[in-house]
C-alpha cells in the first residue's frame, strides 16, 4: 500500500561525525578544512556512488538537512557534493574516495558527535541529514530507516533498506521532520495529466482536493475496517498528487519570470513565501479533511471546529458543541480530539482546548516521540492517538500508552450508544 525505503532509497548508512569530517572550530579538536566525508566504501555506499576512473570526479545533486529538538524549522539546503578519489595522484597508495561538501548553513552547524544519516535516491540524488547526538530527532531518524538496534559510531555502517520490516508511507513521514524526498514514479506523468484535465493547471480548495486524492485509492482501503491503515493512504496520497501539480505551477511561473522585467525579485520572494506557507497550511487542512471522512464512514457524531471556552476551538469534540456547553450533559461521555501531523511542543496547545474533558485525545503523524515527551503527555492527561502502522516506531515502554485510530474511534462509539 505505502512506498517502502527500498522504493525511495538505493542505499543508506549511518555515523557519528568525528572531527575531521566537520570544519575546524565545529569540534573539540584541532579539525580540519577538507570539508569531507569518507568511510563511504567500507559501508557498502561507495559501489552504489560507481567509482570515477582517471581522475574523474563525479557530481550528486545533494539535499543537506540539520535538525535539532528546539522549535525552529530544519535547517535545509541544496548543493552539489563531489565524489573522488584523493589519491589519484599518488600511484603508490591505493584509492581513498570520499565526499566533498561545500560551506552552507547545514555545515556550519553540525558539531562532532553529531548523527548523520547519508542515503542515495533512486534517481541518483543524496540526502545528508544531521542532527544532535542523542536527540529526538535522531532517534526518530533510526526508527524510520530501521537503524536503532544497530551499534554505531564514527565510521559508517550501512542500513539494510531492503530488509526493513517497517511498513509505513515514508514520504509522509519523513515530511514531519522537515525532509522533503522528491523523487519521480513511472505513472507521474500520466497522473500529472489527470490533475491538469481536472484542475486547470490551479491549486483546488483543499476540500476538493483531498476528495480527489481519496477517490485515488478508495479501492484499496476501508475507513470502517482499518481507519489507522486508510489515514495514511488517502495522506499519501494527495501528498504524492499535490506535489505532482504544484512542481508544475511552479516550473511554469519559473519560465514566466516575476514582475514587469521578469526578473524582480521582491516579487519571487513573494512568490516563494506563498509556496512555502501553502505547503504547510494545506498539509493541517488535508489531515483534518482526512480524519472527518474518517469519522463520517463510521457514523460518529462530532463537531469540527466546535467552541469549547472562549476563543478555544478543538478540532475535533464529540458529540456535539451542544453537547459540550450544555451543563447538564455527561461529562463522561464528552470527547475531544486534536489533530497535529507533528507535535513538537505544540501538542500543550490541546491542553487548554477544552476544560470539562478531563483527558484529551490528540491524533498525530510522528514517529518516534521521546519517552520524556510521552511522560509529560500521561502526567498532564494527554492520550497519544498515533496509527498503527506507527507504533512501530516507539518504544516497548510507550506501547502500552499508546492509542490507535481504530480504538479511539471504539471508545467514541462505545460511550455514544
Amino acid at each position: 500500500m505505502y512506498e517502502t525505503l527500498e522504493d525511495i532509497f538505493e542505499a543508506v548508512a549511518v555515523k557519528y561525525l568525528k572531527a575531521v569530517d566537520v570544519k575546524r572550530g565545529n569540534n573539540n579538536k584541532k579539525g580540519s578544512n577538507q570539508h569531507e566525508i569518507g568511510g563511504l566504501v567500507k559501508a557498502g555506499f561507495g559501489r552504489k556512488l560507481g567509482f570515477p576512473i582517471d581522475g574523474k570526479t563525479l557530481k550528486f545533486a545533494a539535499k543537506m538537512v540539520y535538525i535539532s529538538d528546539d522549535e525552529s524549522e530544519p535547517i535545509v539546503c541544496e548543493d552539489t557534493v563531489s565524489w573522488y578519489d584523493t589519491r589519484y595522484k599518488d600511484p603508490l597508495r591505493g584509492a581513498e574516495y570520499r565526499l566533498y561538501y561545500h560551506d552552507n548553513e547545514v555545515t556550519q552547524s553540525f558539531r562532532e558527535d553529531d548523527f548523520l544519516l547519508i542515503a542515495l535516491t533512486k534517481e541518483q540524488t543524496l540526502l545528508l541529514v544531521f542532527a544532535p547526538k542523542g536527540s529526538s530527532a535522531e532517534v526518530q531518524l533510526k526508527s524510520i530507516f530501521g537503524a536503532l538496534n544497530l551499534d554505531i559510531d564514527t565510521a559508517l555502517i550501512n542500513v539494510p533498506v531492503k530488509e526493513a520490516s517497517l511498513v509505513i508511507p515514508v514520504r509522509i513521514v519523513l515530511a514531519q521532520l522537515g525532509i522533503d524526498v522528491s523523487t519521480s514514479k513511472v505513472d507521474d506523468e500520466s497522473k500529472l495529466t489527470e490533475l491538469l484535465n481536472r484542475f486547470d493547471s490551479n491549486f483546488p480548495k483543499t476540500r476538493v482536493f483531498s476528495e480527489y486524492s481519496r477517490k485515488l485509492v478508495q479501492s484499496e482501503v476501508c475507513a470502517v475496517e482499518a481507519p489507522d491503515q486508510t489515514l495514511l493512504a488517502w495522506m499519501e496520497a494527495e501528498e504524492q498528487n499535490f506535489r505532482l501539480l504544484e512542481r508544475h505551477i511552479v516550473s511554469e511561473q519559473l519560465k514566466l519570470g516575476f514582475g514587469g522585467s521578469g526578473h524582480d525579485v521582491d516579487a519571487f520572494i513573494k512568490f516563494s513565501l506563498s509556496v512555502q506557507n501553502r505547503r504547510k497550511s494545506r498539509v493541517g487542512h488535508a489531515f483534518e479533511n482526512h480524519i472527518e471522512a474518517i469519522f463520517i464512514a463510521n457514523n460518529l457524531s462530532y463537531k469540527r471546529g466546535g467552541k469549547t471556552e472562549g476563543k478555544q476551538t478543538p478540532d475535533f469534540l464529540f458529540p456535539s458543541q451542544k453537547a459540550y456547553q450544555n451543563k447538564r450533559f455527561d461529562e463522561r461521555k464528552l470527547r475531544m480530539l486534536g489533530a497535529k501531523t507533528s507535535c513538537k511542543d505544540r501538542w500543550r496547545q490541546v491542553l487548554a482546548e477544552a476544560k470539562r474533558i478531563e483527558t484529551k485525545h490528540l491524533l498525530t503523524l510522528e514517529p518516534a516521540i521521546s519517552e520524556e515527551q510521552t511522560t509529560q503527555m500521561v502526567h498532564l492527561k494527554l492520550q497519544l492517538v498515533v496509527p498503527k502502522p506507527l507504533h512501530e516506531t516507539y518504544t516497548p515502554n510507550q506501547l502500552g500508552y499508546l492509542q490507535t485510530f481504530k480504538s479511539f474511534i471504539d471508545e467514541v462509539q462505545a460511550i455514544s450508544g
